[in-house]
């Protein structure tokens, strides 16, 4: 499946599986994460099937720790490729993140320092991964919460970078733009201009909440709808770079596959304002 015909699209969740089956709406595309379905059978990896034969899919995984100390995993590498192979996603990407070390597994998207070290690393388990499943991938900007010291790049010149050693592409996740330009104090529109254009493969829009504990704190809580600055930042991205896949990801307080999919019409309506879809080249 070419990625360049996809539209806007949904997280699939298991509840919504037979009205994510049904739909007929042009250009929907569904993305999950891989760690739930890298098995060799049994009904969940059926149930993927069976939206794949109606619907293009993209793997979104969490958990390769392209940015910690160790190399990838190869046995998850291994049964990652497997389900590459069997399900012939339109997009695979990851996160600029680490979350594995010396054997340990901490449940979440842990953040580097930008430095020549890390960048080094990280081109490597992602050059690492990209043999592994014999395509490119796309890497998401991550969340920030606190400054962290030592950085030597700007997290667009890091990307690009990344983007220039490796080839791979970007996913560009708007909230968490608007969630770190919120929380560490930079311009979130000026950092979307500097990435650059061409290297984006796919974009995620989700909502955002404020910490209960700290005020002014936001929180990639994927628990509400998209809120309306985030909505902006995407207009003028998509504005300056020409239509490209849009994910409306939700995890918590999930409501009815209807409210979904007009939140996704939305996108919708954004990316049919501009250029066709399949004038985008990747």
């Amino acid at each position: 499946m070419d990625a360049t015909s996809l539209a806007a699209g949904l997280g699939l969740k298991p509840q919504h599986f037979d009205a994510a089956l049904a739909c007929a709406a042009p250009g929907l595309w569904f993305e999950v994460h891989p760690e739930n379905y890298m098995m060799d059978g049994g009904p969940r990896l059926a149930w993927l099937e069976a939206v794949r034969s109606r619907h293009p899919l993209s793997l979104h995984g969490v958990s390769l720790s392209l940015a910690g100390p160790d190399a990838p995993d190869p046995v998850h590498l291994r049964r990652l490729a497997q389900l590459v192979a069997r399900t012939e996603p339109a997009l695979v990407s990851e996160h600029l993140a680490w979350s594995r070390a010396g054997g340990r597994y901490f449940p979440d998207l842990l953040p580097v320092p930008r430095t020549r070290q890390t960048l080094e690393r990280l081109a490597g388990n992602i050059a690492r991964t990209q043999d592994a499943l014999k395509r490119h991938i796309a890497l998401e900007n991550p969340s920030h919460y606190l400054r962290m010291d030592g950085h030597e790049w700007s997290e667009p010149d890091f990307l690009s970078e990344l983007v220039r050693r490796t080839g791979c592409g970007l996913l560009v996740d708007v909230n968490n733009v608007h969630v770190s330009a919120v929380n560490l104090g930079f311009d979130a529109a000026a950092y979307l201009a500097q990435l650059p254009s061409q290297a984006i493969e796919e974009i995620h829009l989700a909502g955002h909440s404020c910490d209960a504990g700290l005020p002014g704190l936001l929180i990639d809580s994927h628990d509400t709808a998209v809120a309306q600055p985030v909505w902006a930042l995407y207009q003028a991205l998509v504005a300056r770079t020409g239509p490209r896949p849009t994910l409306i990801e939700r995890d918590g307080h999930v409501p009815e596959f209807g409210a979904l999919l007009a939140e996704r019409d939305i996108a919708q309506d954004i990316l049919a304002s501009h250029q066709p879809l399949q004038e985008y080249a990747s």
